[in-house]
């Protein structure tokens, strides 16, 4: 049956009385949720985030981040006198098809002709082309850190509430991510705050494992270090990539698209939101057998 939803001191004071407030509120949620939760804390092992799209809208914080990496290393490909630059339509494309910022690099100097930089006048071999993808990548990472700093950066709504939500009803939570290992962990500590992510059961990056989504590999280790059982974990991805990926370890899958995300094929999702602002883990577990379409 398909089921259809829509989609100085002032300062330290003011953070003072958000916390405490934050923290009574939390506590009054998580009395309720242990009279109420137990169903759900049964049937559920654990609750297993994306970070780029789920936790934030990231497509073009990273477009922005390797166009400037392009820029700064003078990076041109064969028969182009300006360096390269990614769109916005080509990224959408690019970032639904390829998982990772190292292989995608790859695969674009492979289509379009490894480039000459300030960093390279010429490649010569394999390892010379290793050496360009792994300073532009470190370089790019740090840019995008530095986006996030800035401070103009927030989780997607739902998102914090539901892992609180989670580990209120004793049910793991982790993060399971195809990026840069250094660069996840600076966008979760700004985003989720440091608490949360000190708290998380379970955090994979793309440097912890061979094969990048949509190989499963990522969430069959996840599994394995979280000490569940498949189908009673919870993935929530973003794209076709992760989903595959999600669903290739035997576990269930919800996807909450993003814009560059909501034309992709979603069938083999469990269910399947425009955002998580109004979703709740009771929802989310009572709608696993049934398919779900969301609308806008």
């Amino acid at each position: 049956m398909a089921v259809l939803l829509s989609s100085g001191n002032a300062r330290l004071e003011l953070w003072s009385k958000v916390h405490i407030g934050y923290g009574r509120a939390r506590q009054k949620r998580a009395a309720w949720n242990l009279r109420a939760g137990c169903g759900v804390r049964a049937s559920l092992d654990a609750l297993v985030f994306d970070c780029d799209g789920v936790i934030l809208e990231s497509e073009d914080l990273h477009r922005r981040a390797y166009n400037a990496t392009f820029e700064n290393f003078e990076v041109r490909c064969p028969g182009n006198k300006s360096p390269v630059v990614w769109s916005t339509e080509f990224y959408d494309e690019l970032q639904n098809q390829i998982g990772g910022g190292k292989p995608k690099m790859r695969w674009y100097f492979n289509r379009n002709g490894w480039p000459s930089s300030s960093l390279y006048s010429s490649l010569k071999d394999d390892d010379a082309k290793a050496q360009l993808i792994d300073t532009l990548q470190d370089w790019k990472t740090n840019k995008y850190k530095d986006i996030i700093a800035s401070g103009a950066v927030e989780p997607r709504p739902g998102v914090l509430r539901l892992m609180d939500e989670a580990r209120d009803m004793g049910i793991k939570v982790a993060v399971c991510s195809a990026a840069t290992k250094s660069s996840v962990v600076f966008c979760l500590t700004n985003l989720l705050g440091k608490e949360r992510f000190q708290q998380l059961d379970c955090f994979l990056a793309g440097d912890d494992v061979e094969e990048k989504k949509p190989n499963p590999m990522i969430y069959k280790v996840a599994v394995e270090k979280l000490g569940a059982t498949p189908d009673k974990c919870i993935v929530i991805e973003d794209s076709v990539i992760g989903l595959k990926a999600a669903v290739g370890a035997g576990m269930k899958c919800v996807v909450t698209f993003t814009s560059s995300t909501s034309k992709q094929d979603f069938s083999e999702a469990a269910a399947v939101f425009s955002s998580l602002e109004t979703v709740s883990l009771d929802h989310l577990v009572k709608l696993l057998d049934e398919r779900v379409i969301a609308t806008g």
